[in-house]
C-alpha cells in the first residue's frame, strides 16, 4: 500500500498529543511504560505494536488519564494535562475506546450513540453531531433503531466509535479495534479508522494485528518493554524484514523453523536380538 503523505510527514508539524519520557506502572509493581515517548501529530494516524506486555495499553490509559503517570509529561496541543484526571482528558478532546465490546446490548443503537452527548444540553447540536456520525458511519445510520445486540461484532464497534465521536474529540484512542473481529469486520473497521483520519481526526491506535494496522496508519511506534523500540512512517516498518522477523508475526515462525531443524534426529530403535539356544545336555551312559 502507497504511504500517504499527511501532517505527520512534515517535521515542523505541532503534535496534537504528545507523550514525553513517560513512567508509569500499577500500584507498587515494576514500571510498564519506561521512559515512552510518543507524538501524535493532528488528522494522522499512530499505530503502537509490539509484544504482549511491551506497555501499549497502558500507554493509552496514561494518555487518557485513567493511570497516572510517574513521572514524564503529557500535553495536548501544547498545553501540560499531566496531571488530569479521565473528565478533563475528555473535555481537553481525547476520547478512549476501550478493548471489547462496550455497547449496551439492550438499548439501540440511537440510545447508545446518544449517551456520548448526555452533557451536552444543545438539542441542534446534539442533532448536528448525530447527523455527523451517521455520515462517517452508514451502518450506525442503517441500523438506528436496532437493538445494539443485534449487531455483529464489527458493526457494534462502530456504534462505539459513533458514540465516543459524539463528545467532539481532537484525538480517537483505540485500543485493540479488531479484538475478536472475523477477517472482514476487521476490514471495515480499519476503514472507518481511515475515515476517521480523513475527517481531520488524529488516532492513537494499539492493534495485535499488526501488519494489517500499519498498512493504514500513517507513523508506527514499535514498543518492546516499555519504549519505542523504533519509530517512523509505516511502510517502511512493514518494508524492514528484519524489524517483520521481530515484531509483526514472524518470530515465532522463524523460531519454530530453527527450532526443527536444531533438533538432533534420533536413532532407530535397535531390535533385540534373539537369545541363544540353550546348551543341548546329554544323559550319561548306563553300564
Amino acid at each position: 500500500m502507497c504511504w500517504r503523505p499527511t501532517l505527520a510527514s512534515s517535521p515542523a508539524a505541532q503534535p496534537l498529543l504528545s507523550l514525553d519520557d513517560v513512567e508509569a506502572g500499577y500500584g507498587r509493581a515494576a514500571l510498564v511504560l519506561r521512559g515512552l515517548t510518543v507524538h501524535v501529530p493532528p488528522a494522522t494516524v499512530v499505530c503502537l505494536v509490539g509484544p504482549n506486555g511491551a506497555g501499549k495499553s497502558t500507554a493509552l490509559k496514561v494518555a487518557s488519564g485513567m493511570l497516572p503517570p510517574r513521572s514524564g509529561t503529557i500535553t495536548v496541543a501544547g498545553r501540560d494535562v499531566t496531571r488530569n484526571g479521565p473528565q478533563e482528558m475528555l473535555a481537553c478532546g481525547l476520547a478512549h475506546v476501550l478493548q471489547g465490546h462496550s455497547v449496551f446490548r439492550e438499548m439501540t443503537v440511537e440510545e447508545n450513540v446518544l449517551l456520548g452527548a448526555y452533557t451536552v444540553r444543545d438539542k441542534t447540536e446534539v442533532a448536528d453531531r448525530v447527523d455527523f456520525v451517521k455520515t462517517l458511519f452508514p451502518v450506525v445510520a442503517e441500523r438506528w433503531s436496532a437493538l445494539a445486540g443485534a449487531l455483529s461484532g464489527g458493526q457494534q464497534k462502530q456504534v462505539e466509535f459513533a458514540r465516543a465521536l459524539m463528545v467532539r474529540p481532537r484525538v480517537m484512542l483505540l485500543d485493540e479495534p479488531s479484538m475478536g473481529l472475523d477477517p472482514k469486520a476487521t476490514g471495515t473497521v480499519f476503514e472507518q479508522v481511515v475515515r476517521m483520519r480523513e475527517a481531520g481526526l488524529a488516532v492513537l491506535m494499539v492493534e495485535q494485528n499488526a501488519r494489517r494496522a500499519l498498512e493504514i496508519a500513517d507513523l508506527g511506534c514499535v514498543l518492546d518493554l516499555g519504549r519505542v523500540h523504533i519509530s517512523g512512517p509505516a511502510p517502511d516498518l512493514l518494508a524492514d524484514p528484519q524489524l517483520a522477523s521481530l515484531y509483526l508475526g514472524g518470530r515465532a515462525r522463524a523460531a519454530t523453523a530453527a527450532a526443527s531443524l536444531a533438533r538432533p534426529s534420533l536413532p532407530e530403535p535397535a531390535t533385540p536380538a534373539a537369545p541363544p539356544d540353550p546348551p543341548a545336555t546329554s544323559e550319561p551312559a548306563r553300564a
